[in-house]
């Protein structure tokens, strides 16, 4: 984690276990579905931090073992710059719309 993205209302020790609680969620993600990053900050406890579940995913090494590629924005539109993750979630079965984004109606997963 470096310092400039660790939000000024965080602590150091809660974006340690915000990082550890993104990871595990993102761990949880089924095949074949998505969720948001907004989605993920809002069950690790941080609602309006989904920039930085964003930056933990890049920046984290153990990142590299998990399926951040079932990570979309709300609108379904993958990471720009990262064309295999389309590849990926199709793979999955993930359909997208023809628009370009996931269809986020069929296989948005959001835990209760």
């Amino acid at each position: 984690m470096y310092p400039h993205d660790v939000p000024y209302r965080m602590s150091t020790e809660d974006a340690r276990c915000f990082r550890n609680d993104v990871l595990n969620i993102v761990a949880q993600i089924p095949v074949g579905k998505v969720t948001t990053y907004g989605t993920i900050a809002a069950l690790a406890g941080w609602p309006d931090h989904s920039r930085m579940v964003g930056r933990i995913l890049r920046y984290s090494p153990e990142s590299a073992l998990l399926p951040c590629h079932r990570v979309v924005t709300i609108a379904g539109r993958t990471a720009p710059g990262w064309n295999a993750q389309r590849t990926l979630l199709q793979q999955e079965g993930v359909t997208f719309r023809s628009n370009g984004n996931v269809d986020m109606q069929q296989h948005w997963w959001q835990p209760v």
